[in-house]
């Protein structure tokens, strides 16, 4: 026998279990060898590969997210198309579900967490038959591997630059860095347990962990302490952009009152009925609807201003926004096609989108393509305001609360009315007094004849 021969028997003695050497019984060493066998077969069916799911580019400009809640937890097993989780974008609310096939190993994030496109939310153990995302895992390794290098090579930079100048600075990565800025976290404050001292993103987490820990104790309500800043997110955030771009709009606001003594009267009528199937009916659907038949007549208003260009285009479909309240913020989900729809009809959108609202879950595709926007300023008890325009529309309308009020019916009597204010604001580029006159007479007119509403004519 040769040496490197006798090397290799030597090394690997505890697994040569045929040599009879080691063995006198040969049916000892069989049971042996089938041990093994079964050993090494239950260690590789339970070891599959472990890959990071990653939150993917949901649209919309967006590019970070706020864990609304997780639908799964770790040692739970998953199958393509399940529930993972729902976030929150500053636009809408979005349920992410699984690509893959596997076991849930690890949440990279709790509820309320932050995350960007891009982050990886979980680690997912994948079964045998996820072929396709293997390949794109192995694909990703490299990338991932020299964005790795790099935040240990600014790390070590930084090490360096702190040993040499002396000056008091936490040492983190890039990455870890910006975890600390969307935290608002001062690193310094971070007692670190990295190599060197360096604060790692557990640091971080733990840190965060032992803040909400002592406010919880101080404060038996989650509410903002004095002084100390509040992030803008979700539909806040949103409200922020669209009102800053609103600013640029000239805005102008005709106003008018109507009376809406018949039309209450038609909805007085129907309204039982309606509940026993499930729909509640306010006036909000009547007046949405006349909102669109009144569009019909003056269908420039319902379009979206290209400023750039200066230019208008005028969209054929009457995708209605709603402005709501919800606990997120304000919010204006559309209900699409309304020249399409009954009155009926639209009273069930409208309480579908009212019950996505109450738990701040409505969905992207509820939150784009409006071309005309209306709000009930009345529900909380106002009698007027001025809207403001949500670019790109170009109008959008805002109803008072009903007053009963002393007004002269035809016969010159002084009779008790049904009165809503309206005020329409316009953006005064591309809208003259004019149309919007005409515009706000033609609603006028289908609610307050609300028979020609409903027969369409």
């Amino acid at each position: 026998m040769n040496e490197r021969l006798r090397r290799f028997r030597l090394s690997e003695r505890s697994f040569d279990y045929t040599d009879p050497c080691f063995f006198d019984d040969h049916s000892w060493g069989r049971n042996v060898r089938d041990q093994k066998r079964r050993f090494l077969y239950v260690s590789c069916f339970r070891c599959g590969t472990v890959v990071p799911f990653k939150l993917s580019d949901i649209g919309e400009g967006i590019r970070d997210v706020t864990i609304k809640e997780w639908f799964v937890k770790p040692g739970e097993r998953v199958s393509q198309f399940d529930n993972i989780c729902e976030v929150q974008s500053d636009k809408a609310s979005v349920t992410i579900t699984s690509r893959y096939d596997g076991l849930i190993k690890a949440l990279h994030y709790k509820v309320d967490d932050v995350a960007l496109i891009g982050d990886s939310l979980l680690d997912i153990e994948l079964d045998d038959d996820n072929g396709k995302a293997r390949a794109e895992t192995a694909d990703a390794k490299p990338e991932a591997v020299a964005r790795t290098d790099h935040e240990n090579d600014s790390a070590e930079d930084s090490v360096k630059h702190v040993a040499e100048s002396g000056a008091e600075k936490a040492l983190a990565t890039p990455a870890v860095r910006r975890i600390a800025m969307e935290k608002n976290v001062n690193l310094k404050d971070v007692p670190p347990t990295g190599k060197g001292g360096r604060v790692l993103k557990e640091d971080i987490l733990a840190h965060l962990d032992r803040i909400s820990a002592g406010s919880a104790e101080k404060r038996p309500e989650e509410k903002p302490a004095a002084g100390k800043p509040v992030p803008v997110k979700g539909y806040a955030k949103h409200m922020w952009k669209t009102m800053t771009r609103s600013l640029a709009i000239p805005h102008f606001v005709y106003s008018d009152e109507c009376t809406v003594s018949k039309l209450m009267d038609y909805r007085n009528e129907v309204k039982d009925s309606l509940k026993e199937q499930g729909i509640s009916l306010s006036l909000m659907p009547f007046l949405i609807k006349a909102a669109s038949r009144a569009l019909e007549k003056v269908p420039q208003l319902n379009a979206w201003l290209d400023e750039e260009n200066q230019t208008i285009r005028i969209v054929e479909d009457h995708n209605i926004g709603i402005a709501m309240d919800t606990a997120e913020g304000l919010v204006v989900p559309c209900i699409k096609n309304v020249q399409a729809l009954s009155v009926v009809e639209i009273a069930k959108e409208l309480n579908r989108l009212q019950e996505l609202g109450k738990r701040a879950a409505i969905p992207l595709n509820d939150l784009t393509d409006t071309t005309f926007s209306l709000s009930n300023i009345g529900v909380v008890g106002g009698t007027y305001t001025k809207p403001v325009i949500l670019p790109p529309q170009i109008v959008i309308g805002a109803f008072g609360r009903v007053q009963k009020v002393p007004r002269f019916d035809e016969m010159g009597n002084v009779v008790a009315a049904n009165v809503v204010s309206i005020s329409w604001a316009a953006d005064h580029r591309v809208v003259d007094g004019v149309t919007m006159a005409k515009y706000s007479n033609l609603w006028k007119h289908y609610v307050e004849n609300p028979a020609y509403l409903l027969i369409g004519a």
